[in-house]
């Protein structure tokens, strides 16, 4: 099956490149060169995409406000597309519901390694399924393995990214353990965590966010300073 992606970008040479070059890695792509395009394509095109990809710089809006847009209708992977150095725009994209970000100039290689990386974590494999467990459960939240969701103790869903979900997904299945930050950066991102990579960190701010964990104090989501996270619930499994 054709993955579709959809892509916005107000630089009309670097639409066309990628479009060639992800064309000839057999994606199917749909550009825009503005916001109100990208609406307009996204709304049309929705439950056929499989990712976006938004620059931050466009000249009606930003990225940030698209990637608001998404993640109200959609938890499809998004890539951000920054030409700032600083971490700032990352860091924002990343609380947004961004599932993944690259700096401009990049090596199209290098975005077709993130493309490939995220849609392999966000897709199901089904012949795994019956043999693992499908059900999650801990402190009133469910992990729906099959259906990829959370829902909370009065049943009401969650929000979650796609990353969101894959971090949650690695804590609830080593639940106790001191997961060191390269790891859970490779789980997510499919690669390690720089010493300056403040990603991490804020995805999990975000985590913790969702699931009515304190920041200041978290008892669910534990930091173990100078080795990782630690995961602290009593989680359970079920296969119904």
């Amino acid at each position: 099956m054709t993955r579709k992606i959809l892509i916005v970008d107000d630089d009309q040479k670097t639409r066309v490149l990628l479009k060639t070059y992800l064309e000839k890695n057999q994606y199917e792509v749909i550009l825009s060169h503005n916001g109100e395009s990208f609406v307009t394509e996204f709304n049309s095109q929705m439950t056929q995409l499989s990712l976006v990809i938004l620059d931050v710089m466009l000249p009606d809006t930003d990225g940030f406000a698209l990637c608001k847009i998404v993640r109200q209708r959609s938890n499809i992977p998004i890539i951000m597309l920054t030409a700032s150095s600083d971490d700032t725009d990352r860091i924002v994209g990343l609380e947004l519901g961004a599932d993944d970000y690259i700096a401009k100039p990049y090596n199209p290689r290098e975005l077709l390694a993130r493309i490939k990386a995220i849609l392999r974590r966000s897709g199901s494999g089904t012949a795994d399924v019956a043999a693992a467990p499908r059900f999650y459960r801990f402190l009133g939240f469910t992990l729906d393995l099959v259906e990829r969701k959370v829902t909370d103790a009065a049943g009401e869903l969650v929000a979650l990214t796609g990353m969101d979900y894959q971090l949650l997904k690695y804590f609830v299945e080593h639940p106790g353990d001191v997961l060191d930050r390269n790891v859970l950066s490779e789980e997510t991102r499919g690669r390690d965590a720089g010493p300056l990579d403040r990603s991490l960190d804020v995805q999990i701010s975000r985590l913790r966010l969702l699931l009515k964990d304190d920041s200041k104090q978290p008892t669910l989501i534990k930091t173990v300073r100078g080795a990782g996270y630690v995961f602290s619930a009593d989680v359970s499994v079920a296969s119904v």
